[in-house]
């Protein structure tokens, strides 16, 4: 649990500070025998800033609830 709850934080926190992560992929767009079209696109991947932070809480919790249990 503690371990969950710490992975929770961590990526919670990543999120709010990397807002959005960009990434490419290529697509082939035709293939003529020898003759390859491929065509290159960008991406956007975000989300909002609750989003972390609801995460990071999450984490919060279970790390507080995973301590208690132990003790």
């Amino acid at each position: 649990m503690k371990l969950i709850g710490i992975l929770l934080i961590v990526i919670g926190i990543l999120m709010i500070i990397l807002k959005e992560v960009n990434f490419t992929t290529k697509k082939e767009v035709a293939d003529l025998g020898p003759i390859e079209i491929k065509k290159k696109e960008q991406h956007t991947l975000a989300w909002p800033l609750y989003a972390g932070i609801g995460i990071a809480a999450c984490g919060v919790i279970v790390l507080a609830a995973g301590s208690r249990k132990t003790s």
